[in-house]
């Protein structure tokens, strides 16, 4: 788990009080409906994450650690303007993996000595593997992700929903504190990741009659980052629309 997610724990489980202050009987696909009722993405991309499907995502979810996504946004705008991360997803890949450092583009983002080595290594990584980012997208998995240095679980997840398309839902503090609000105490990355992905198909497709699920999974996330974003009161959660 990664460093903020766990802060997030750590948090609400020295809070009790928190945890006990809401107590609403609500799933996954219900708390899904509710935020989908906010039009919270309005204006948005389809996959909520900037650059989705490409190797754009890879790079913001290693700029992403212990940082803001506004410096990420900066980061990765002077890896275009250098013309480091380029239009073409391959093209970026290999370019990455043959540079020294980029550490003066992404010091926005904070750790950039750190992970600007992270980053080149993993294109490098990719290419001995896979060869090419299409080869990536299609065979990565998440147990190869997690071997390399830096890549916890949320950023694993990460790069397979929103870079591959994968059927994998991301989750992180903005997550733990939701489902704290609704009563719900949960200790571990993989446990709110399972409430979160348990919703029945039939009830999902009667949502979302022809999204994909790895999208659906994606604006879900997405969702919930924008209504902890905003500052919205829990209250506009709490009841059936």
């Amino acid at each position: 788990m990664q460093y903020s997610t766990l802060l997030g724990l750590k948090f609400l489980l020295q809070c009790p009080k928190l945890l006990r202050l809401l107590s609403v009987d609500i799933n996954s696909i219900e708390l899904l409906a509710r935020l989908k009722d906010l039009h919270l993405l309005d204006g948005l991309g389809d996959w909520w994450w900037d650059g989705a499907l490409g190797f754009e995502v890879v790079i913001g979810a290693i700029l992403t650690q212990n940082t803001k996504w506004e410096k990420v946004k900066l980061s990765l705008t002077n890896l275009k303007n250098a013309g480091v991360l380029l239009a073409d997803d391959n093209a970026s890949l290999h370019h990455l993996a043959k540079v020294d450092s980029i550490e003066h583009y992404i010091a926005p983002s904070g750790l950039y000595r750190q992970k600007s080595a992270r980053i080149i290594a993993l294109a490098q990584a990719i290419i001995e593997d896979f060869g090419d980012f299409a080869s990536f997208q299609q065979g990565v998995s998440r147990e190869w992700l997690l071997a390399r240095k830096g890549i916890g679980f949320e950023s694993a997840d990460s790069i397979l929903n929103y870079a591959c398309g994968r059927e994998i839902m991301v989750v992180d503090s903005y997550s733990v504190r939701l489902l704290a609000a609704f009563g719900w105490e949960m200790e571990s990355y993989e446990d709110v990741q399972r409430w979160f992905m348990a919703m029945p198909s039939r009830e999902l497709e009667n949502l979302y009659p022809t999204m994909p699920l790895a999208q659906i999974y994606a604006r879900y996330h997405g969702k919930i980052v924008e209504f902890s974003k905003q500052k919205l009161p829990i209250q506009v959660l709490m009841e059936k629309p």
